[in-house]
């Protein structure tokens, strides 16, 4: 007897897309863990692949119909969907958006198959819309994944601040990240060689800055003082530290912040101390850019996780992160993998510190390694999913809701 597919709904790529690149991650370990059973994907139009079924339309306000009729067809063992607002938001001709209705509609139409859903953002205070969604996804799934603690115990206040019963199905599992991208010291070198580093002249120490290149990243908080930074740098511990700026817009919205920090980087790069490598922030290349760094800064102002962050957790890098801002800050923390800075001053004085202090970073890339190993490996993460597909399926078998204990 066949087993039956695990069914995942999300984007995929080729969609230049955090939560497309994410779910083909999670969906290798997925799949891992699951030899016995296919792991398919239903995804927008754009979607590509073996075992990808790319059918949901959003210019169609009743896509989630199609959606619902092609699962029935595969009769999974569990459906996982993963949840970002604006992938499934449906807009009318005046551009007036369903806040996620059509979603919502998904789940209720698949009441009698065990659903796992992941949203990917749930701030710390939801906006009305937000909360009324929440509140819906908690009520129409088997099981609801958090990426952090904070989230967890954030919703409670948000769900009692309105008068509402607190969810208890939801469970914490982590932003996965590879366990298998390191590369030692001695690979930097070649590293730097393929990806033509070494023949642009590149320091041997290098700060990096790298992924999708958006306004809410701020990239332009260190491009401002990096000339100063790297003055002090010198001065202090009489080293030579470039800056790494790599990546690429995939949203018009940030055409204009892309272009002015492009143009920004390639100024200091004039100058001999910084260098712009244009690149779109997936697969291996990601983390061989990734790996050439010494440490890397997040100047992030809108996050609750980071793919980014899942990264640098990967290779074991040390960084610094903007604070406080969820869950950027609460990884740090739990990782005690990086540093936190809250001004531009303060900003300065953790890279100056950082670049100044070997130790400092050995021990917080060790820190890393820990982390990496026991809490956020995909293998560890594809247990944590696995165990989520049982709850699930038996919430299913034995017609009661999954009670999931919080953390406070």
């Amino acid at each position: 007897m066949v087993a039956k597919p695990i069914v995942i709904v999300s984007s995929y790529p080729p969609r230049l897309c955090g939560i497309a690149t994410f779910t083909e991650e999670a969906r290798e370990f997925i799949q891992k863990a699951h030899p016995e059973r296919d792991v398919l994907v239903i995804s927008h139009l754009d979607g590509r692949g073996d075992g990808v079924f790319p059918i949901i339309d959003l210019k169609n306000p009743e896509w989630w119909e199609v959606v619902a009729l092609k699962i029935r067809e595969l009769d999974p063992y569990v459906v996982h969907l993963e949840h970002e607002y604006g992938l499934y938001e449906y807009r009318d001709t005046s551009g007036r958006g369903d806040n996620n209705e059509g979603f919502l509609r998904l789940l209720d139409a698949l009441r009698q198959y065990p659903t796992v859903a992941e949203p990917h953002t749930v701030h710390g205070r939801l906006k009305d819309h937000e909360a009324y969604f929440m509140r819906g996804l908690c009520q129409l799934t088997d099981v609801v994944l958090f990426k952090c603690h904070y989230q967890r115990w954030r919703l409670d206040w948000n769900f009692t601040s309105y008068g509402w019963e607190v969810s208890r199905n939801i469970m914490v599992v982590p932003h996965g990240a590879r366990p298998d991208r390191r590369w030692g010291p001695e690979d930097v070198r070649r590293l730097k060689q393929e990806l033509g580093l070494a023949r642009a002249g590149v320091a041997d120490h290098i700060v990096g800055m790298i992924g999708w290149i958006q306004s809410n990243k701020r990239w332009d908080i260190l491009l401002s003082m990096w000339e100063d930074v790297r003055r002090e740098i010198m001065e202090k511990c009489g080293t030579e530290w470039d800056l790494l700026a790599a990546g690429t817009v995939r949203d018009e919205a940030h055409l204009k912040d892309y272009q002015e920090w492009k143009r920004e980087t390639l100024h200091l790069e004039d100058k001999g101390i910084a260098h712009y490598y244009e690149f779109i922030p997936r697969g291996d290349l990601y983390y061989k850019i990734m790996a050439v760094c010494d440490f890397v800064v997040i100047p992030s102002i809108d996050e609750t996780q980071s793919g980014t962050l899942a990264r640098v957790i990967a290779l074991n890098k040390p960084f610094i992160t903007t604070a406080p801002l969820e869950g950027l800050t609460a990884q740090t923390l739990e990782s005690e993998g990086g540093l936190l800075f809250t001004t531009k001053r303060m900003l300065k004085e953790k890279i100056v510190r950082l670049a100044c202090d070997e130790n400092l970073r050995l021990r917080l890339g060790d820190n890393l390694k820990r982390y990496l190993e026991n809490e956020v490996s995909w293998e560890v993460v594809a247990k944590q999913y696995s165990e989520a597909y049982r709850l699930a399926n038996e919430a299913k078998r034995s017609g009661k809701s999954v009670v999931i204990d919080p953390e406070f």
